[in-house]
């Protein structure tokens, strides 16, 4: 049941990113010629992860991202059963966040869907590798420490933001294969045919994370 419930957890938690901040990006027209929408949209995916890791956190621990949670399989801090349960429940949430704003915008909208970096797979793919290490290097030393439990939400909330800022001018910012596939299962074409990008290199930004991470943390213990 316990189980059940951490799964529950994750798939409303990347529901809910999906739904609010791929949301925003639209509603706001999120691009590199409207500031006010590009920095909307980034704080948006910043607020959500706050919003959530104060409400589910204490459930599931609050990935919502299978590069997050891949990190932590690789670190030992969680199982490979619910390491599939919680990529399941992440990318069950992801498309239930897009087909809820689907009606709302259209498909044409995009929703929020990532896109290549100048129509190149390799530039896109490092892009997003950088990011989803630094996004994933952040979470794993804030939670490294239970004191740090009152401000990790924040914390990890604002780490994702930054990579937004950045990231957006490149790749619309995936750092999260889950809540790439939801809106480009929707919209279809390039973005879905080009969504592997977006899965793969979070995933091994993912893993270089938590090795490196385990690297440092053990300097530290020597």
């Amino acid at each position: 049941m316990n189980a059940i419930k951490k799964y529950v957890a994750e798939c409303i938690g990347t529901f809910v990113l999906v739904f609010f901040a791929c949301g925003t990006a639209v509603v706001t027209e999120c691009s590199v010629d409207n500031l006010p929408g590009y920095l909307l949209t980034a704080l948006a995916f910043g607020l959500v992860i706050v919003a959530m890791a104060y409400s589910i956190g204490n459930v599931s621990g609050c990935h919502i991202n299978p590069a997050v949670s891949i990190a932590m399989l690789v670190s030992g801090k969680m199982t490979v059963k619910d390491f599939i349960g919680y990529v399941v429940s992440q990318f069950v949430g992801a498309i239930i966040g897009a087909a809820a704003l689907t009606p709302f915008f259209g498909t044409g909208s995009g929703l929020g869907a990532n896109g290549l970096y100048d129509g190149k797979i390799l530039p896109s793919l490092v892009i997003e590798v950088i990011l989803t290490f630094v996004f994933v290097l952040a979470i794993l030393g804030v939670t490294s420490k239970t004191e740090n439990g009152a401000v990790a939400g924040l914390v990890i909330g604002l780490s994702l933001t930054l990579v937004h800022i950045l990231g957006i001018a490149f790749t619309g910012t995936s750092v999260n294969p889950a809540r790439s596939f939801g809106p480009a299962l929707f919209v279809g074409g390039d973005a879905l045919k080009n969504v592997w990008v977006f899965i793969v290199a979070p995933l091994v930004g993912g893993v270089l994370a938590a090795l490196c991470y385990k690297f440092l943390a053990a300097k530290k213990e020597d």
